[in-house]
């Protein structure tokens, strides 16, 4: 059963809060109007506020896939984009003071939390994989269909694929980016992300299946 959607929520906040900050002037957004995937609820960050205080443009060219790591039960799609839209999840070494990502994945939903053409905060401080990735959580909460949740995380890749002309191999698991944090510069190296997907900490069979399932998804768009 899922608890009541405040209740939820909080529940949620802390530990997820903790254990993305170890992770990864304002300025009021404009021009950031972008089509929403099919069946994706657009529940966006306010312009000017938390992970979008300042309007940081960008190209995406990749699509960075990454796991919450958060058991907590109900702490599904929804809640995550409600951490988001009222900035419960702080980034505490990164240049903003905010976490931010652009859709999150639970077997049955997904959240929009920021506009493809505006940077997040998810991959690896100031390097590329935030300047230029659309990033994609995957639930984990207790009681969430982990396939399920994968291949609907498949449909909505390979549909950003076609829309904004990425290839196949600039899909990438967090794990791709080496993290150096923004304000103590600190190398904290390739994090094992999203872990079930990774063979021994890198990409394997079961990143390389994840892939041909996406891509067989966007043969068929």
């Amino acid at each position: 059963m899922h608890c009541r959607p405040l209740i939820r929520y909080i529940a949620c906040c802390l530990p997820l809060a903790v254990l993305l900050s170890s992770c990864s002037v304002l300025n009021v957004p404009q021009n950031t109007v972008t089509k929403a995937p099919p069946g994706v609820t657009v529940d966006l960050i306010p312009s000017g506020r938390y992970a979008r205080r300042q309007f940081r443009p960008m190209r995406p060219t990749y699509i960075t896939i990454h796991a919450t790591e958060n058991y907590a039960r109900g702490c599904g799609a929804y809640a995550h984009a409600q951490m988001l839209k009222t900035g419960s999840l702080k980034g505490r070494h990164n240049a903003i003071g905010y976490i931010g990502w652009h859709f999150t994945v639970d077997d049955h939903s997904i959240y929009q939390s920021m506009p493809v053409n505006e940077r997040g905060e998810h991959a690896d401080y100031d390097g590329p994989g935030n300047r230029s990735s659309i990033g994609i959580e995957m639930c984990e909460n207790r009681g969430n269909d982990r396939s399920r949740t994968v291949d609907k995380t498949a449909r909505l890749a390979a549909w950003l694929m076609k829309e904004y002309n990425i290839p196949l191999d600039h899909v990438v698991p967090h794990q791709h980016w080496l993290m150096i944090r923004h304000d103590d510069h600190r190398n904290l190296g390739h994090k094992n992300c999203p872990h079930f997907l990774m063979d021994r900490g890198r990409p394997g069979a079961k990143w390389q299946a994840f892939l041909n399932k996406i891509a067989a998804y966007r043969r068929a768009l």
